[in-house]
């Protein structure tokens, strides 16, 4: 018996020996190819559900049956890039018989495809395959900025495993699609982590590219200006703002001014190309004139619009405000202190941006992408159990979103 003892004693103590040399030899590894290596892993597992769902896809509107990853991973917006890639932007906008604008390229940032355009030249390479190597690219980038920015707030192992959330992230399939979000997430990511730094001045460059890669001038904007609003009052409940001064808030002033500029200046080209001064906002709503009609943008309206025609009133209503409470609640738990200031109010500040001006509908969670920086919320409960659960979660809705949004059965009404 007590040899047994000894021998289980034994077994518990090399266990734990080998359990310690394999965490020092991890520790090792730069933090980079760590990173490196589970973005691989994951754009591994997400390439073999996409591939999954192609060798399934029936003959559509965008490709033959059972075409290749690259075909596939470039429908949806991929084809709206590929128009203005080969073609640029309309200068006459497309009307239906009743004189509505309808969908058309202006609802698209010019930056990702101008960039892949520049690179199929340079290469010869087709816009697929371009398009695709971007995404992966900015996305590698996008994860290597985003733990880095975790490390500005987490401890080593939480802001790994939130790196290993925004890798298999639901949504997480847009970073090895032709869609821009990839690099939109990277240039965000560098701005909010030069803001964590408050390297104001280095932002601009980053702040006229973002707002030109996807439409979060306004967005960011709002959040320069609360954070200054937090600045010149200082609450109690925070700590972590350094005391203000007319000379230190000249350089974030600055940043709100021109990245507002740049969330208005996308709408005013279309206008000056076009003629016409709404054409920018009228080819968003074409977007949603199949579930609510034409109408005209009335800010902060859409999402009461958007949960009643999902879930018919009052039912709309009370779910919408219960959504926002719980956001509330996530955001300003005491818990979340620990992301920064500077995150949570990029929580706050985006969802208010689409709350005035974004229609909910199946591309609501590819939207709310930008708002990543809030899995290091996710990311602080210890416990190896919650871990895995969360990761199984996350893979699980990957192959629900794909299902559901990118897959395209019959008829589909729920782009992604």
């Amino acid at each position: 018996m007590a040899d047994g003892l000894t021998t289980g004693a034994a077994r518990t103590v090399a266990r734990r020996t080998a359990a310690a040399r394999w965490r020092a030899r991890y520790r090792l590894v730069p933090w980079w190819v760590r990173v490196s290596v589970v973005y691989v892993a994951a754009r591994l597992v997400t390439g073999a559900m996409l591939l999954a769902f192609a060798r399934a896809q029936t003959a559509n509107s965008f490709t033959s049956a059972n075409p290749s990853y690259l075909s596939f991973a470039s429908i949806w917006d991929g084809a709206w890039y590929r128009v203005i890639a080969a073609n640029g932007y309309p200068s006459t906008l497309p009307v239906d018989a009743a004189g509505h604008v309808t969908e058309n390229a202006w609802a698209f940032m010019p930056a990702y495809p101008f960039l892949v355009r520049g690179l199929m030249v340079l290469t010869g390479a087709s816009f697929e395959a371009v398009a695709v190597t971007v995404s992966l690219v900015a996305g590698w980038g996008a994860a290597l900025v985003f733990r880095r920015l975790m490390g500005r707030f987490l401890d080593d192992r939480r802001a790994g495993f939130a790196t290993v959330l925004f890798c298999v992230a639901p949504v997480s399939a847009v970073f090895q699609v032709a869609y821009a979000e990839a690099m939109g997430l990277f240039l965000l990511l560098v701005a909010l982590l030069l803001m964590v730094d408050r390297r104001w001045w280095t932002m601009l460059p980053v702040v006229l590219l973002l707002g030109m890669t996807r439409p979060t001038g306004l967005a960011f904007a709002f959040l320069v200006v609360l954070f200054l609003g937090v600045w010149a009052f200082r609450p109690a409940w925070v700590r972590e703002v350094e005391r203000p001064s007319v000379r230190r808030a000249v350089p974030p002033l600055a940043v709100a001014v021109v990245s507002g500029l740049v969330g208005l200046a996308w709408p005013a080209i279309a206008w000056a190309v076009t003629g016409v001064p709404k054409a920018y906002t009228d080819t968003e709503l074409a977007w949603r004139s199949s579930y609510i009609g034409w109408q005209e943008l009335v800010p902060f309206a859409p999402w009461i619009q958007g949960f009643g025609w999902w879930f018919r009133q009052p039912a709309g209503g009370v779910l919408l405000a219960v959504t926002l409470v719980g956001f509330a609640v996530f955001v300003l738990h005491p818990a979340a202190r620990r992301v920064g200031l500077e995150l949570r109010l990029w929580g706050v500040a985006y969802v208010v941006y689409l709350l005035a001006v974004f229609f909910p509908q199946s591309s609501t969670w590819r939207i709310l992408l930008p708002i990543a920086p809030l899995l290091g919320i996710v990311a602080l409960p210890r416990s190896r159990v919650y871990r895995v659960l969360v990761v199984m979660a996350c893979l699980g809705l990957q192959w629900a979103w794909l299902y559901h949004c990118w897959w395209i059965d019959g008829y589909d009404w729920t782009p992604p």
